[in-house]
């Protein structure tokens, strides 16, 4: 099978690196995605161990489209739908980018949905209904330099979304960028890991989570189950060793979260539960600054307001400045990371950063930034 994964952007390389190590191979990075050959074993295996993909797309077909007759005539010629697609089945489709002719997404996307079910009418007199809520196919159509992509995705909703977070802040990290973020720092559990300033305890969970190589999305319901081609018996049993591998719940160094906001601290309480690491994970509802810590050595992460969603940025340079103070006098020798998506409060920190990788926080450009406190 020929996949593309999405990612995170600034991402990219972590996850080609994770699809490797899953059985990928002819691995190819791009801005926001990852294109790898797999057979069923790691196709299935994917969904349940990456930690940072959003998406995985089946391309199952490609041709030259320049025009709306170009469009039609080559989805309904370059596939075969009658085979995949039984009239009882649902779908809908979803376009990205765009040709000089064809510009307008939701018009593409209407074309491609003629093109299918006029071919289904042809043959069987009747076709498929569309559902946007609960489809059995979702077909996705890429164009670029008159060149059009036919991929199937294999899951509704966005794999990133673990479970464990009903409960989340009004600015929310994506628990695969959180994953992501955690890998760049190399943390593996063997030295403490504290958030001074927590949120909904999402860069916590996703660190222990990685550390302990907990898989993810073993219940899920998948498209691709719908697929013409889907192995139950290879799915069932990647599944099967997936939910039954068995975790090595080592002890770990302190893991410690920080949340002076009540009610957001609650959110976190809730979400740890659910993620199953209320055994791992310190929560303490109070002011970063009230940390006491008798450790020589240890990983500090944050994920601060930087006046974009939340806080006004004249306010926030307090915060800043009482962050850089706290972290010099009370942790030297630690490494702090932090994500940052405003330059100019970071230099409110007063301290000189050794790596900026640059990565992208709900469409904002951010750079996470590696500290040696000093």
């Amino acid at each position: 099978m020929n996949i593309i994964a999405s990612a995170p952007e600034g991402l990219e390389k972590y996850l080609a690196k994770e699809i490797a190590d899953l059985g990928g191979s002819k691995i190819n990075t791009y801005k926001r995605s990852v294109s790898f050959k797999c057979d069923y074993a790691t196709f299935y295996r994917v969904h349940f161990f990456s930690r940072i993909a959003f998406r995985f797309y089946r391309e199952v077909a490609s041709f030259p489209c320049y025009n709306k007759q170009s469009l039609y005539d080559g989805v309904r010629d370059s596939f075969e739908w009658l085979k995949w697609l039984p009239s009882y089945k649902t779908f809908n489709v979803q376009v990205t980018g765009r040709t000089s002719n064809l510009s307008h997404t939701h018009f593409t996307a209407l074309e491609v949905k003629n093109s299918i079910t006029d071919l289904q009418k042809s043959a069987w007199n009747k076709r498929s209904n569309i559902s946007l809520d609960n489809p059995d196919f979702i077909i996705h159509l890429h164009l670029n330099n008159n060149k059009a992509v036919l991929s199937l995705q294999s899951s509704f909703e966005s794999l990133h979304k673990r479970g464990y977070r009903p409960a989340v802040g009004d600015a929310p990290l994506k628990e695969n960028l959180a994953a992501g973020l955690l890998k760049m720092t190399q943390w593996n559990g063997t030295k403490p890991l504290i958030d001074i300033m927590c949120g909904s305890g999402t860069l916590l969970i996703e660190g222990v989570n990685q550390s302990l190589e907990v898989p993810l999305n073993t219940n899920k319901v998948y498209l691709f189950e719908n697929w013409l081609d889907f192995n139950k018996k290879i799915y069932l049993d990647e599944r099967y060793k997936a939910k039954n591998k068995s975790i090595t719940y080592k002890k770990l160094a302190p893991i410690i979260g920080c949340e002076i906001n009540r009610k957001v601290f609650e959110q976190a309480e809730v979400n740890i539960s659910l993620a199953g690491l209320e055994n791992y994970i310190e929560l303490i509802n109070d002011d970063f600054s009230k940390l006491k810590i008798k450790l020589s050595e240890g990983l500090i992460v944050c994920n601060p307001p930087y006046g974009k969603k939340l806080g006004n940025e004249n306010q926030l340079i307090f915060l800043y400045e009482e962050m850089g103070n706290f972290l010099k006098t009370n942790f030297s020798g630690w490494e702090f990371w932090l994500l940052s998506g405003n330059p100019k409060l970071t230099k409110y920190l007063k301290m000189k950063s050794s790596l900026k990788i640059p990565v992208s926080n709900g469409g904002i450009d951010c750079r996470w930034i590696k500290y040696l406190i000093r």
